[in-house]
């Protein structure tokens, strides 16, 4: 045991979108080493099948495995939407979604909540379901907005016909009254200054990385595999299934410094015959 809470965490998501997460566990988890995983070749995942998510979680949690994780974390709402529930029992070692924690910590703050997803996440009702599970009397929207993560990625945050497009979106929302806005995609917190400039100030933002990190940092102490050393702090290597140049490069800005990225071939897995009900 005393070995594997050396092990590193890893967490993964389609893009730059996951590194929100990152920020989170570097802040408070500064012992914990991390293997950050962008599957970049793939991005974006917001208008993909259920099948398809579910199958690239798999493969990205079998080279998880290999690089020996202690626990992963899905920096990614679409595949804890699509997936979670799916291939968390076919490993070994604990899998976390963001969900859940999102979904609390709004139910926490506001009676009238609206979410801004990508699309494949809306269309699962993943947040719907996790906040009626809470409270059935909390009414909630769903919004989602398949142009987001393209901005994000390309940088064009700052530019003119963004505002446009997130008000666009932030409508039918704000026309429902709501008190309580979730960010239901990782990305989605990176266009904050944007979306703080459209809505009223009173409206709660919840950004679900900060209560993941928390269900982590419970989870790893509850299984016994905190990192309990404290003379060093832990490292974080970053991986990207696509170009890592351009991982790097779109990465700078929200990490404050350019990261080494290594290119990673993600291999097709087939599921095991004793998880097949």
């Amino acid at each position: 045991m005393r070995s594997l809470r050396k092990q590193p965490i890893g967490v993964f998501d389609s893009g730059v979108g996951g590194l929100t997460v990152l920020g989170e566990l570097h802040k408070h988890l500064p012992h914990e080493s991390i293997i950050y995983l962008a599957d970049t070749e793939r991005l974006p995942y917001g208008d993909r099948s259920s099948e398809e998510i579910t199958q690239f979680v798999r493969e990205i949690l079998h080279w998880m495995e290999s690089q020996g994780a202690k626990m992963v974390i899905m920096a990614c709402n679409t595949s804890s939407a699509l997936a979670l529930e799916t291939v968390r029992k076919e490993f070994d070692f604990p899998v976390l979604g963001i969900i859940f924690p999102g979904a609390l910590a709004a139910v926490q703050c506001g009676r009238r909540i609206g979410v801004i997803s990508t699309q494949a996440t809306a269309n699962s009702n993943a947040y719907f379901n996790a906040i009626k599970e809470i409270d059935k009397s909390v009414l909630v929207w769903q919004v989602g907005c398949p142009e987001f993560v393209p901005i994000v990625e390309s940088n064009r945050i700052f530019e003119p016909q963004t505002r446009e497009i997130v008000s666009k979106y932030l409508f039918p929302l704000l026309n429902n009254e709501i008190d309580t806005l979730i960010y239901g995609c990782t990305h989605y917190p990176h266009l904050e200054p944007v979306i703080r400039e459209i809505i009223p100030q009173q409206i709660n933002l919840i950004d679900p990385a900060k209560y993941l990190r928390t269900s982590a940092e419970k989870e790893l102490e509850l299984l016994g595999l905190s990192n309990l050393s404290r003379h060093s702090l832990g490292c974080t290597k970053f991986y990207a299934s696509g170009c890592p140049e351009a991982f790097e490069k779109a990465s700078r800005q929200w990490l404050g410094y350019l990261p080494r990225v290594e290119k990673v071939q993600l291999s097709p897995v087939s599921v095991a015959l004793e998880h097949i009900e």
